[in-house]
């Protein structure tokens, strides 16, 4: 028999026990296998681990072997071929362009003309062509193609309401305007899926919305690529470039960052006219990067793998001028992997003679444009003092 006093002893301490295993923290549900890991291998149900032990057979069978410069020029032209494929081809016929000058504005350093051409049949682009005042024409005129954000506008100083803005902004801080102020001119074009070439619904999202999961998706379905869309972008912009007397089309750069950056790295490499390229916050492997995390699908080329690494693709603008950035910092292209992929480059560079072509800048910072040494490589490069 218990007496009250133990039987409200033994109430109370039952309450304050089923109390704390209320407050108690409850594990977070995982997945269908809590509680079973020791029955299980939880390491076969990661894909991304998966798909990097897949990495290792993928043969890469166009990946630059070649031990002098004849056997570089080979490879390049088998890569070359190989890669337009992988893109889904170019046009046959090359749509007349129609330009159109839309406005000019005068600024202290520089004229400001905005203007709009056809690049494929029915596909329009816009662009920014800044030129210097104090320089003597024609112009060395450097192709500038912006990474994800707003489009254009986030590399020309035109802030989210359309306005002109007196600071460069994080994080690509105008730098078409900056490569002006290294005496350039830029043409700074919108790539697809941004800006004004968005479609109606990623408009209504908002400016920062891009359109490129329905428009990459739509390229894919169709045996083509969001890469090779923009590449051909940048090589009508070349014919653009080559209808100005005020630019000087054998002295024409390209330069971008992030999905700008993928741009340049295809763009030259497979368009000849780029004289220069600058490639900054991309430069990497897919393996560090594209395939280990979470990208844009603009990203992927099917099959690419199959034939070469992202290195291979940036060997082929060997023996033309190459500058590449990365912040140290930068969560998305990591740069240990950045500094692999370079030195791979640079071996292609040895190979034609040509080591000193070639440059790399790694910076104190995150997933930003630099520019501290590579607008002035680019200048020089160009014919600029």
């Amino acid at each position: 028999m218990l007496s009250r006093r133990q039987l409200g002893a033994g109430v109370v301490g039952a309450a304050a026990a089923q109390k704390a295993l209320a407050q108690a923290p409850v594990a977070a549900y995982a997945s269908a296998l809590d509680g079973f890991e020791s029955q299980v291998n939880l390491g076969s149900f990661d894909p991304v681990a998966w798909t990097k032990e897949r990495y290792k057979q993928m043969p890469l069978a166009l990946t630059c072997k070649a031990k002098t410069k004849a056997g570089a020029l080979a490879w390049q032209k088998s890569l070359r071929a190989k890669l337009v494929e992988l893109l889904g081809g170019f046009p046959a016929r090359r749509a007349p362009l129609a330009p159109q000058t839309l406005e000019v504005r005068e600024f202290p350093q520089y004229r400001r003309e905005k203007f709009v051409i056809t690049t494929q049949e029915g596909m329009g682009l816009l662009g920014y062509l800044l030129t210097p005042k104090q320089k003597q024409k024609p112009h060395p005129a450097m192709i500038c193609v912006p990474g994800h954000g707003r489009g254009v506008d986030d590399i020309v100083g035109i802030d989210d309401k359309g306005r002109d803005r007196t600071g460069k902004a994080h994080y690509q801080y105008d730098f078409a305007i900056q490569a002006v102020e290294h005496g350039m001119a830029a043409v700074a074009i919108e790539p697809m899926a941004f800006g004004c070439r968005r479609d109606v619904l990623s408009r209504k999202r908002g400016l920062g919305n891009s359109a490129c999961q329905p428009t990459a998706g739509a390229a894919m379905l169709f045996g083509q690529t969001m890469t090779g869309w923009r590449v051909y972008d940048v090589m009508r912009v070349c014919d653009w470039i080559e209808t100005r007397p005020e630019l000087n089309a054998k002295r024409i750069g390209l330069m971008g960052i992030s999905g700008g950056g993928t741009v340049t790295t295809f763009g030259a490499a497979l368009e000849p006219r780029i004289h220069t390229a600058f490639i900054s916050g991309y430069l990497n492997t897919f393996l560090a990067s594209i395939i280990s995390m979470s990208h844009c699908i603009d990203n992927y080329v099917p099959g690419i793998l199959n034939w070469c690494e992202m290195y291979d693709v940036a060997g082929l603008i060997a023996p033309r001028a190459l500058f590449v950035e990365s912040g140290d910092k930068d969560s998305i292209f990591p740069v240990e992997a950045s500094r692999e992929s370079f030195s791979r480059v640079a071996k292609v560079y040895e190979l034609f003679g040509a080591g000193g072509q070639a440059k790399q800048e790694v910076f104190p910072g995150e997933h930003q444009f630099h520019g501290v040494q590579g607008l002035p490589f680019c200048a020089r490069s160009l014919g600029l003092g």
